[in-house]
């Protein structure tokens, strides 16, 4: 069995081996991508500033769920 060290490691085993956290991992790199964009510009209008809330709370839930996942996976996978 392959032993995972660190996060990083069983980020990239995830990525591979579980589509819902690769699917929560792509959507965080999204809005990631997005808020970005948004906190480029000088400044928001009214609109922008509702985007970027709602962004950053859509963004916090994939990381969320991301953590739960690799907690999850550590609990069912501790060598013995």
């Amino acid at each position: 069995m392959e032993t995972i060290k660190n996060d990083e490691e069983l980020k990239a085993h995830l990525m591979m081996a579980h589509p819902e956290f690769r699917m929560f991992f792509e959507q965080h790199h999204e809005f990631e991508l997005r808020l970005n964009d948004l906190e480029a510009k000088a400044h928001l209008n009214d609109d922008e500033q509702m985007e970027e809330v709602r962004l950053k709370k859509l963004k916090l839930h994939s990381k969320d769920r991301m953590l739960e996942i690799m907690s999850r996976y550590r609990m069912e996978h501790v060598p013995v």
